[in-house]
């Protein structure tokens, strides 16, 4: 997914590479990184990371703690006042109705929070989605345990910190929710291995859902795509179809999210 050739000759360069010093340092511990570590992570000369970060420093979209620079009060002031969603579900939801078509079923796009949890932010249906997870799911939240969603993030949290949160049983929505915190924990560290989640009569009978994890450069998740559907229309047999479909949707997702940082 390309942009076409008039856009691209207006791209400003030194732009693209700033903004890939910042995303680069968002992946830093707050403690924040030298000079030298950044322009490694984002595939820049010394030289030419330097002279960005200085000028971001000069407008307080960085500062510098002695030798480590660290995210700035003004990018964080700036921030404050951004819609987090607005600009990536715009530009998100035409591959999700692609998705959603493909299979006539549901789809959502949902995103980690501050909280530990997801913001289901953006959704898209084929004709027939009726019943089982009907539309207008943006905004609602579902159980982290019996969710595709939730269990994509959930596996990225170590065993010492799913067993701090978790309760030892877990509720129950379903004869088919998994309920012992073990038993998920077992399933977690599948997930995190094959890169997918899946429900299947977990969360509301008869309801199949698949996520995959979508991850930016330095392989931080942040976000998930999830395809819904009854088990009558779409059952067991399309997992593998799906899960190929959908792999491709999260390349072509990562690509439009974060194709400028991979300019010169």
């Amino acid at each position: 997914m390309g942009e076409a050739p008039e856009q691209s000759g207006m791209v400003n360069k030194s732009v693209t590479k700033a903004v890939r010093l910042l995303r680069e340092l968002a992946a830093q511990p707050r403690t924040g990184a030298t000079v030298t570590t950044l322009a490694k992570a984002a595939g820049l000369s010394r030289p030419t990371a330097f002279r960005l970060l200085h000028s971001l420093e000069q407008g307080g979209l960085v500062d510098r703690i002695d030798t480590n620079y660290v995210l700035g009060w003004e990018l964080a002031r700036l921030g404050r006042n951004a819609d987090p969603y607005a600009g990536l579900v715009a530009h998100a939801q035409p591959l999700l109705q692609e998705l959603a078509d493909e299979f006539n079923e549901s789809v959502t796009l949902s995103i980690p929070n501050a909280q530990d949890g997801l913001d289901l932010v953006a959704e898209a249906a084929g004709s027939h989605v009726v019943g089982v997870l009907s539309q207008n799911m943006v905004g609602r939240h579902y159980p982290m345990h019996a969710s595709s969603t939730g269990k994509v993030l959930l596996a990225e949290q170590s065993a010492d910190q799913l067993c701090r949160t978790l309760p030892v049983e877990l509720e129950a929505f379903t004869p088919h929710t998994i309920t012992d915190r073990a038993a998920l924990l077992v399933e977690l560290g599948q997930v995190l291995e094959q890169g997918f989640a899946t429900i299947d009569n977990e969360l509301e009978p008869e309801l199949l859902s698949l996520s995959r994890p979508i991850r930016d450069s330095a392989g931080t998740l942040v976000a998930i795509l999830t395809l819904n559907g009854p088990r009558s229309r779409f059952g067991r047999a399309r997992i593998p179809e799906a899960l190929h479909k959908m792999q491709s949707t999260v390349d072509r997702l990562a690509e439009l999210f974060w194709r400028d940082s991979e300019s010169a």
